[in-house]
């Protein structure tokens, strides 16, 4: 008696695009996209209904198909891991992580900030003058670091965080110099990026930045009514003024990248077409980024469930919006639904959630390894130090956890190989441990994942080329 075949149904996911008749199948495994024919949509609604051995599939399909033709989809879908007739699959070989290719590092260069944010999280924060800054000899140990580790990688990146990095500007201009002369000697190219708050953005800064190809977010949060709730200076002040002006000079004056601007959406804050409106349209940004918060350290900034139901309803308003501009071959530089599709695009399989760990690691001023920036000045031991190097069986391990979705989940998640669990800062602070997935908005993402596949699959339809011109990721000059 043949085996009887059955959908594996958690790695396969149908997303069907309004208004029309095709049927997409987003291959969950492989996280490719895929327009169903005729025939693989007949297998996979009788498979959906009951079993069916291959003869009686082969008799309920052969009616309008024929049997080579079904036997050829059959085996695809099989290979795809689609369709399986019930035998054993061997065991995944386990799992070990014992190379790190560190290509990225963000050096946290000062504690110190010149602002006093009323929702920032960072634990070691202080004003500039009691900061704990970075040496020369940290930040150029850990460029070494990274050179031992990764030795093989064509670009390295290099973040300069804080604080304000720019309260440390002549580490940076330091640093700069020496990845430049060092990297060119080793025939690799680099990449340097910088989150600022803008308030220490004056033409000569602008202008040096500009020449080093630097690529560059500023931290607003939208109009000044929305702005000034918690972006205000030590004396209560609100920044609004000051950044739109220093940002207005600085969009003027940039040349050789595209400038974002990164909003933070807390309690109370859930106009996003607002905000982006003005960031785009009457500021000038290139794209506006989202970041919602969830699981802050400061639980009073978090937004509620109905708070983030409201916004990723604007996200999908907002993102049909852009499925029109893009269908006219306009971007309107919107980064969270930019960055879904790159993602789907490239074929991105994610068993991370990020680089953190493995790609990249935060540096604090110390030299201790940090997962990511949002961990510097934690109570999250640190994974080695600049100096003696990673700790490699203790991050490596973390990883493991982190990889190790049976039981959870995560593991027929139609997601899970572009969300990956979350972002382990969350899982931290919600959880208290950052290898815990990240549980509470999994039906909201799923959904926006469902709407980034449909707003694909209608621009790769009607407009192919949106997807060179626009779509890919931005390099420097």
């Amino acid at each position: 008696m043949s085996p009887s075949l059955g959908l594996v149904e958690h790695n396969l996911h149908e997303v069907r695009m309004q208004g029309e008749e095709a049927r997409l199948l987003f291959h969950v495994p492989s996280s490719a996209l895929f327009a169903l024919d005729r025939l693989a949509a007949a297998m996979i609604d009788t498979l959906r209904e009951k079993r069916h051995d291959v003869q009686q599939l082969t008799a309920r399909l052969g009616r309008v198909f024929s049997p080579a033709a079904i036997g050829e989809t059959l085996s695809e879908l099989m290979a795809l891991e689609l369709v399986s007739d019930g035998s054993p699959r061997p065991p995944p070989a386990p799992e070990k992580i014992d190379r790190f290719p560190l290509s990225t590092l963000v050096l946290n260069v000062n504690t110190g900030c010149n602002l006093a944010c009323s929702y920032c999280y960072k634990a070691d924060l202080a004003t500039p003058s009691a900061g704990r800054k970075m040496s020369f000899e940290t930040a150029r140990a850990a460029i070494e670091l990274m050179l031992r580790e990764a030795p093989d990688e064509k670009r390295y990146h290099i973040s300069f965080f804080g604080g304000e990095p720019l309260t440390h500007r002549a580490l940076i201009e330091k640093v700069v110099t020496y990845c430049e002369a060092r990297f060119a000697r080793l025939g690799k190219e680099h990449d340097f990026v910088m989150t600022t708050n803008a308030t220490l953005l004056t033409d000569e800064v602008i202008d040096w930045l500009d020449a080093h190809a630097f690529g560059l977010s500023i931290s607003i949060d939208g109009p000044q009514a929305i702005h000034d709730r918690n972006r205000r200076t030590v004396g209560g002040f609100g920044t609004y003024r000051t950044v739109r002006a220093r940002a207005e000079r600085l969009l003027s004056r940039y040349r050789s990248r595209p400038v974002g601007a990164r909003v933070t959406l807390t309690t109370g804050v859930t106009d996003v077409e607002t905000i982006w409106d003005h960031l785009r349209n009457e500021l000038g940004f290139a794209e506006v980024g989202f970041a919602p918060v969830t699981s802050g350290d400061i639980a009073a900034f978090n937004l509620t469930e109905n708070e983030l139901k409201e916004i990723f309803a604007a996200f999908r308003r907002l993102g049909e919006r852009y499925v029109t501009e893009a269908l006219a071959g306009r971007n309107i530089g919107f980064s969270n639904l930019h960055q879904l599709m790159t993602d789907l695009h490239e074929g991105h399989k994610k068993r991370l959630p990020c680089g953190a760990g493995l790609k990249m690691l935060a540096v604090d001023h110390e030299g201790g390894l940090n997962l990511c920036h949002r961990f510097t000045g934690s109570e999250l031991p640190v994974f080695g130090n600049v100096r003696e190097g990673i700790q490699h069986a203790a991050l490596g391990e973390f990883l493991l956890r982190r990889l190790d979705r049976e039981g959870s989940a995560c593991a027929t998640c139609r997601i899970r190989n572009l969300c990956a669990g979350g972002c382990y800062h969350e899982s931290h602070v919600r959880y208290g441990d950052p290898a815990h997935p990240v549980y509470h908005y999994c039906d909201l993402m799923r959904d926006w994942v469902d709407f980034g596949i449909a707003a694909y699959a209608r621009i790769m339809a009607r407009n192919p080329g949106f997807i060179d011109s626009h779509l890919l990721p931005r390099r420097p000059r």
